[in-house]
């Protein structure tokens, strides 16, 4: 066994409990605080959401720049969420409208911008075949505080909404417990190849150097294609969720307890169960055929939760979504530690990441802006054939779908 092995093991849960509040809180009681407590507009609550994606449209130069600077990447992390925990201190002193925007969209854009430092970390301490037993493993204590962490904040913002600066206060104290132990957890430098801190190109073209993995390496560029379809259907689903719980236009008119029960509550108890069991299978089983399979429980869960009329379709919708996104986890987490070589895990984790935030980005804008124009439960079903269409992508795909050896990373 690495001797990383348990060190990380042991931080990583450590990290998961500042890391399930800091879940809730970008995935729910951002958007939550800014409806009820500053009653921000459509465009607003867009870039609150959209902060988050484009954290992940910048990873590809902060992976670039952890490369030339030759820092272990588990220290710029913690850097990074030092930012997100003075951000939240000024947002929770400043409660209006413009530094809201602001500081929410700067924490949860770093919050995405560490995820591709934490893959080659992966990678170097986790034996291939165990990578996926122990995030998992992280993943559950994450979910349970998540979980508990959502209700009690929900009950607290419908006792009184006004009391929003303290779940802010308490993100910016996870960002700061979060910092603190990552700077803990075992790491090295990125590997720098030739296109990074050896070159004297400037950093937009080292860049794109990473994005010529994509004309390179079919499976890459097939999987990438696949993801866009079906994130961009999820993301513009998921902002979705809580204004269709939560805006009295909709009907359905939920106080932040019964909208964080549905979005937090239940799909976190669903990613309890069932996060060990798709680690399971991230190690051992076909990653495609697995990746299809959850992309199907995702158009069922948007079908379910926004074509019904009732409170059980909403439970349904909320269950299915949460056993969806107990595997989407692990594999949007670790595929590229199958695929990549492995010298280049970091750069084809930030391809990947920044591809997730162009759609990001775009989503929310767009599903804001369809859904004063359309009927919810239209744009559920275009979004469930755009799923569609993302799963009869990989299918050809499934004959590599139990992982491939680096000397195949070429393949055209």
């Amino acid at each position: 066994m690495n001797s990383n092995t348990q060190p990380t093991y042991l931080l990583e849960r450590l990290r998961a409990v500042p890391a399930g509040i800091i879940e809730s809180t970008n995935g729910t009681f951002f958007l939550l605080i800014a409806l009820q407590a500053l009653h921000a507009d459509s465009l607003s609550k867009s870039l609150i959401l959209a902060g988050g994606n484009i954290g992940l449209l910048t990873t590809p130069w902060v992976v670039l720049w952890v490369e030339r600077s030759g820092l272990p990447v588990m220290r710029v992390a913690s850097w990074l969420m030092v930012l997100g925990a003075v951000a939240l201190v000024i947002s929770a002193a400043f409660p209006i409208l413009p530094v809201y925007i602001a500081t929410a969209m700067l924490a949860y854009a770093l919050t995405n911008m560490v995820i591709p430092l934490f893959t080659p970390m992966y990678q170097a301490n986790y034996a291939p075949r165990e990578r996926g037993k122990y995030v998992s493993r992280a993943i559950v204590v994450r979910v349970a505080v998540a979980a508990a962490y959502g209700e009690l904040a929900g009950r607290l913002l419908t006792f009184d909404v006004n009391l929003f600066r303290i779940v802010l206060v308490i993100a910016a104290i996870a960002f700061a417990a979060s910092a603190l132990i990552i700077s803990r957890i075992p790491s090295q430098p990125i590997a720098a190849g030739p296109s990074s801190s050896n070159s004297t190109g400037s950093g937009f073209k080292q860049v794109l150097h990473s994005m010529s993995f994509l004309k390179t390496d079919k499976l890459l560029r097939n999987t990438m294609a696949s993801w866009m379809f079906m994130g961009f259907a999820n993301l513009m689903m998921l902002p979705l969720r809580v204004e269709y719980l939560a805006n009295p236009i909709y009907g359905i008119n939920l106080n932040a307890q019964q909208t964080a029960f549905l979005t937090i509550v239940i799909p976190s108890l669903a990613r309890l169960v069932m996060s060990p069991i798709f680690g399971w299978i991230f190690d051992r089983l076909n990653f495609f055929a697995t990746r299809v399979a959850l992309n199907l429980g995702f158009a069922i869960s948007i079908l379910a939760f926004f074509t019904g009329n009732s409170y059980a379709g909403l439970v349904t919708g909320s269950l299915i979504f949460g056993i969806a996104v107990a595997g989407g986890d692990i594999l949007w987490s670790l595929w590229v530690t199958k695929f990549a070589p492995p010298d280049r895990v970091a750069d084809y984790m930030s391809v990947h990441t920044f591809f997730t935030g162009i759609r990001g980005v775009a989503a929310p804008l767009i599903a804001f802006q369809l859904i004063t124009r359309f009927p919810v439960s239209q744009i559920g079903l275009l979004c469930a054939v755009l799923i569609g269409l993302a799963s009869l992508i990989l299918i050809p795909e499934m004959r590599f779908g139990k992982g491939r050896i680096p000397a195949q990373s070429s393949r055209l």
